[in-house]
């Protein structure tokens, strides 16, 4: 479970550095600095205040998934019998490789799900194998993605 983190007031500098890391996470920190006009120590000490009040945590790769092999990205309701299934429900999906996000939702579902597979083939086995055995869920609703057209972060 996550805790709520306090909102805290980040300057232009910050902002800055944020913008240059979101964009590159290997940009090297000197040359944020160079164009910046600080030194290195203190973007890492700025970054290091960022990474305690919990604004940023690590940094990561993005595999490009169709490069992979993987062509089919779907979003699946979950419909669960019980709300009290919930927690039991994510342990298991959290077992499924290819479930790539889990939302606790309001609305008609309980769960919603960001999924990605091979194919239809792969995503028709998926859900009727694995999702749809878990103990719980009642039923599913499924959306094939034809094509993302929006991918950033919150623009600072």
């Amino acid at each position: 479970m996550k805790v709520n983190q306090l909102q805290i007031e980040i300057d232009g500098i910050d902002k800055e550095i944020l913008r240059d890391l979101m964009e590159d996470a290997r940009k090297p920190i000197l040359q944020i600095a160079n164009k910046i006009g600080i030194s290195g120590a203190a973007i890492h000490q700025r970054l290091r205040k960022l990474e305690q009040a919990g604004v940023i945590s690590g940094s990561k790769f993005v595999v490009d998934t169709k490069v992979l092999g993987y062509s089919t990205m779907a979003f699946v309701g979950v419909y669960l019998e019980r709300a009290s299934s919930n927690s039991e429900a994510v342990r298991e999906l959290r077992k499924i490789p290819e479930v790539l996000e889990c939302h606790y939702t309001t609305g008609n579902w309980s769960i919603l799900i960001k999924i990605i597979c091979k194919d239809n083939e792969h995503l028709m086995q998926l859900l009727n194998k694995k999702i749809q055995s878990i103990k719980g869920v009642s039923r599913t609703e499924t959306f094939i993605s034809l094509e993302q057209q929006i991918d950033r972060q919150i623009q600072l």
